[in-house]
């Protein structure tokens, strides 16, 4: 009988310490993933920030790899001049914002209809807005060009305040989808004791859908935001191009090499090499990743004040993978 206890007494032992190191073992393997994930994201950002930090003479100091010999804020001088930085802030924080509430109301109204109010040739209709996440961005923007240009609204920030009402702006074809589904997933009893009381299907809309659709108006505000921003080709071709003196901060940083050899000279650092810097590509580059960073800086203190937001807007909404 006593050794069959202290049999079993060994056997357990056995398996917690099995138990324990296959433990310890799959921590170390997840810390590790983590840590590598971790890297791999964050390496680009730091090795931004190195390079932004250096004094511009030391480009084309070889021993310089991460931390800088001299640290200055010259190339966010120079940069924030090329970028006109300012003015192309205001300008893209007002017609982010500007378009976001307009696709809000247009896609949140186009995923209602399609989600509740069946009509003939309605299922057609939803195709084509899916068809417009597919298709190259090209296909879509030329006949509107050539219809906005017919409208002599081409080169007015209005031609994207029109499109995006109207359901054609930047991914809206992903916001109906998106607004349709979540409509679609709210029981179909509450609109019908609505309407019991008398309410109309744009009272429905108003009163019943949109407070029960936190989740979709918080995903499709971000990410509408988020997307203008960055927008580069749509903001060109309608606006940009036409009135050159119009710019966001994304169309100015793809045009900040033309304007670098004044910002040098408005920032003082002209001449600084012995040698014509802007036909220097590691400054160039230099001053683009700085620039870089300026674009990017308004929307990372965003996230910091939205990202609760946020995650509570992907998980009402329902979005996975």
């Amino acid at each position: 009988m006593m050794t069959n206890k202290v049999a079993k007494l060994d056997s357990m032992r056995q398996k917690v310490v099995i138990n324990r190191t296959t433990e310890v073992i799959a921590n170390i393997l997840k810390y590790i993933f983590l840590f590598g994930l971790c890297f791999i994201i964050m390496y680009p950002i730091l090795l931004q920030l190195a390079i932004a930090f250096r004094y511009p003479t030391d480009v084309n100091d070889p021993t310089v790899l991460w931390i800088p010999n001299n640290f200055s804020l010259k190339n966010f001088e120079v940069a924030m001049i090329a970028l006109n930085y300012k003015t192309s802030l205001w300008n893209s924080i007002w017609i982010s914002f500007v378009i976001t509430l307009l696709q809000l109301f247009s896609t949140s109204l186009a995923g209602y209809a399609f989600a509740r109010l069946r009509f003939k040739g309605s299922q057609f209709l939803f195709g084509l807005a899916l068809f417009t996440i597919i298709v190259p961005q090209t296909v879509i923007s030329l006949p509107l060009l050539r219809s906005l240009t017919n409208m002599n609204m081409v080169g007015k920030p209005s031609s994207l305040f029109l499109m995006a009402g109207l359901g054609m702006g930047i991914k809206s074809g992903i916001f109906i989808f998106l607004f349709r589904q979540f409509y679609r997933g709210i029981p179909v009893e509450l609109e019908e004791a609505a309407y019991v009381d008398g309410a109309n299907a744009l009272q429905v809309f108003t009163q019943v859908m949109l407070p029960n659709a936190k989740g979709a108006i918080l995903t499709v505000t971000i990410l509408s935001f988020v997307w203008q921003w960055n927008d580069y080709y749509f903001t060109t071709l309608f606006v940009a191009r036409s009135n050159p003196n119009f710019g966001t901060l994304t169309t100015q940083q793809v045009s900040i090499l033309y304007g670098l050899q004044s910002a040098l000279q408005d920032a003082g650092v002209w001449g600084l090499m012995g040698q014509d810097v802007t036909k220097n590509p590691l400054f160039s580059s230099m001053i683009l990743n700085t620039s870089g960073i300026l674009v990017m800086l308004p929307l990372i203190i965003m996230y910091f004040f939205v990202q609760k937001l946020f995650v509570e807007g992907i998980e009402r909404s329902g979005i996975t993978g």
